[in-house]
C-alpha cells in the first residue's frame, strides 16, 4: 500500500494543475495560481515521501515529469494565453488578436521539453542547468496577477508579453547551471549563494508584495548568473 502513495500525491499534483488551467481559461486568476502553488506543494511532498519511504520507482519518476507539465506548464501558458486575449481584444484588430495569444504555448512546449532533459540529465542531481518548471510558473502566475491591468491597458502591452514568453522559454533549455535550495547543512560557506537569495527574497516580497514573487524569481535567474561566472 505505502508503495502507492508518493504516486497518489503526484496525481495530487497533476489534478491541481489541471483545475488551474480550468480556471486561467475562464480567466480567474487568482484560484488558477492558487492551484499552482498547491501542485507545487504536493511536487514538493511526493518526492520527500517516496525518498522517505524508499519507494522510488522509474514509473513515479515518469508520472511526476507529466505532472509537472501540466501543473508548470500547461496552467501558466493558459493563464498567459487568457491574458493575451484580453490584450488583443483590448489593442488589436480582430484578424491579429485571434493569432496573438496562441504564443502562450510556446511555454507548454519549451517546459516539457526541459522536463524531458532534466530526466536523462546526469548532471542535475544537486542543481538544475535551466530554469525549473515550478519557478516558470511562478513567476507567470505572479506575473499576471500583479500587471494584468497595466499590461492590458498599455497599446504595445502584448509585445512585452510575447518578449517575455520567448525569454522564458530560452530560459527553460538554455545551458546555465541554476543553484538548487537542497541544504545539507546550515553552515554559511557552504550555502551562501542560498542565504542571500532567500535574505534579498523576503525583502521584495515585503517591498512589493505579489508583484515581489515575480522579482524572486528575476533574482534568482541573475543570481545563478553571476555566481556561475564568479566562478
Amino acid at each position: 500500500m505505502r508503495r502507492h502513495i508518493p504516486n497518489t500525491i503526484t496525481c495530487c499534483n497533476l489534478l491541481s494543475g489541471c483545475v488551474a488551467a480550468t480556471f486561467a481559461f475562464e480567466g480567474m486568476y487568482l484560484l488558477a495560481f492558487v492551484f499552482i502553488i498547491a501542485g507545487a506543494v504536493f511536487d514538493f511532498f511526493d518526492g520527500l515521501t517516496a525518498r522517505a519511504l524508499k519507494v522510488s520507482s522509474p514509473i513515479g519518476k515518469e508520472l511526476d515529469s507529466l505532472a509537472d507539465v501540466i501543473t508548470f506548464g500547461l496552467a501558466p501558458g493558459t493563464m498567459v494565453y487568457s491574458w493575451l486575449c484580453e490584450c488583443a481584444e483590448a489593442n488589436l484588430g480582430a484578424s491579429v488578436a485571434v493569432v496573438v495569444p496562441y504564443f502562450a504555448f510556446i511555454l507548454v512546449a519549451f517546459s516539457a521539453l526541459r522536463l524531458a532533459k532534466f530526466n536523462v540529465d546526469e548532471r542535475q542531481t544537486s542543481s538544475f542547468i535551466g530554469l525549473p518548471t515550478p519557478a516558470n510558473a511562478l513567476f507567470w502566475g505572479a506575473l499576471v496577477l500583479g500587471s494584468h491591468d497595466a499590461i492590458v491597458a498599455r497599446p504595445y502591452g502584448w509585445v512585452l508579453v510575447i518578449a517575455l514568453v520567448m525569454l522564458f522559454s530560452w530560459l527553460l533549455v538554455a545551458e546555465i547551471p541554476m543553484f538548487s535550495l537542497k541544504f545539507k547543512s546550515l553552515a554559511w560557506k557552504a550555502n551562501r549563494t542560498a542565504y542571500i537569495f532567500l535574505l534579498v527574497s523576503l525583502v521584495l516580497l515585503i517591498l512589493l508584495g505579489l508583484n515581489g514573487l515575480s522579482a524572486v524569481i528575476g533574482w534568482y535567474i541573475i543570481l545563478s548568473i553571476l555566481t556561475q561566472k564568479r566562478a
